[in-house]
């Protein structure tokens, strides 16, 4: 069992091989989920089990990270805690794919390696909600009694084209 995760993998060698791999990757390095952060300091762990049963070569393990996102109710940060279990069967073409066991999730690789980090980057996009809120109601802190009266008044005065007929009604003008 390997405790530093490498930066490339093969993973039809490491599944011959009945591999292990755990350890953990820094958040700041997955360049992709990174716009999806409010803060990318922290890490994702990982653990994954590589095997091959007949011709299916498979990894199977788990990925948790905490990542620091935005409520889309609030806008403020919110710590979400993401523990994924993954299934992966590891093919080369699509039709490969259209074989899979319905549990298992391709993964396609072509001959050589490829970077763990894209492994663990893309299940934790995936196990990302599309819109992730706290669990509790959360209201923005901006808004207060008073910045809603000063809104009204601001509204009251701006140039609304039915202010004339309101001058109006008030002169008693006919």
């Amino acid at each position: 069992m390997l405790d530093r995760l490498p930066e490339l993998i093969d993973p039809l060698s490491f599944a011959d091989k009945h591999s292990e791999l755990s350890g953990q990757i820094k958040l700041k390095s997955l360049s992709r989920l990174a716009p999806l952060l409010k803060d990318d300091a922290g890490v994702a762990t990982v653990e994954l089990f590589f095997s091959r049963h007949g011709r299916l070569a498979s990894i199977e393990g788990k990925i948790a990270a905490t990542l620091n996102v935005a409520c889309q109710n609030c806008l403020n940060a919110m710590d979400l805690h993401i523990e994924n279990n993954i299934k992966l069967g590891i093919v080369n073409s699509l039709d490969e794919a259209d074989r899979l066991p319905e549990d298992y999730e391709p993964l396609l690789v072509g001959e050589g390696k490829i970077p763990l980090k894209d492994i663990v980057e893309d299940e934790l996009l995936l196990a990302l909600p599309d819109f992730p809120r706290h669990s509790e109601a959360c209201f923005r802190t901006e808004t207060s009694i008073d910045r809603q009266d000063s809104l009204d008044v601001e509204q009251s005065n701006s140039n609304n084209p039915f202010s004339i007929l309101a001058k109006l009604k008030h002169t008693g003008v006919k």
